[in-house]
């Protein structure tokens, strides 16, 4: 509904879940990767743990767009599995969160292992703060400015079109 109402306003606009220019490029990395070699990880296991400030509630969009890049690669994997840290104490001890980041960060860890436990790789992107992502909405600000100045006919963009343009702080 968000997306027809936009497009519908003839404004211009980014809508994106996730702002944060290297998260979303990682994820767009994951997803080329998931469609280039399908089935490259049949067999493997993996296990998702995700850590974010105790007021989120609900489990990580990110972690979820990832796990289904993993699934495309063959992993039988069902994003109800997906372990979420909410808990302080387990937060700064398990996950390695800096105490004065407990109220905003977000730390993803992707752990993948053959069948025969001799092969394993660890994916991992942690963020303390918000900088991130106020920094990838002034780029898309930025974007949307350039295609009003150039009267861009497009008018709705989502983060990967943005970072496929470019001109990045």
């Amino acid at each position: 509904m968000q997306l027809a109402d936009v497009s519908a306003s003839g404004n211009y606009a980014v809508i994106a879940p996730q702002m944060g220019k290297q998260v979303v490029a990682f994820q767009a990395a994951m997803k080329i990767m998931g469609d280039t070699f399908p089935g490259a990880f049949a067999g493997y296991t993996l296990k998702v743990t995700e850590s974010h400030q105790s007021s989120k509630v609900d489990t990580s969009g990110t972690a979820k767009a990832i796990v289904e890049s993993f699934q495309d690669l063959g992993l039988d994997y069902d994003v109800e599995d997906i372990v979420m840290v909410r808990d302080p104490k387990e937060q700064v001890e398990k996950m390695k969160v800096p105490e004065e980041h407990l109220l905003g960060h977000a730390y993803h860890t992707y752990e993948l292992t053959s069948p025969d436990g001799e092969v394993g790789f660890r994916f991992e992107h942690n963020i303390c703060g918000r900088g991130i992502y106020a920094n990838g909405t002034v780029d898309a600000v930025l974007c949307l400015a350039k295609k009003i100045r150039e009267g861009s006919e497009k008018k709705l963009y989502n983060m990967i079109e943005v970072l496929q343009e470019g001109n990045m702080r």
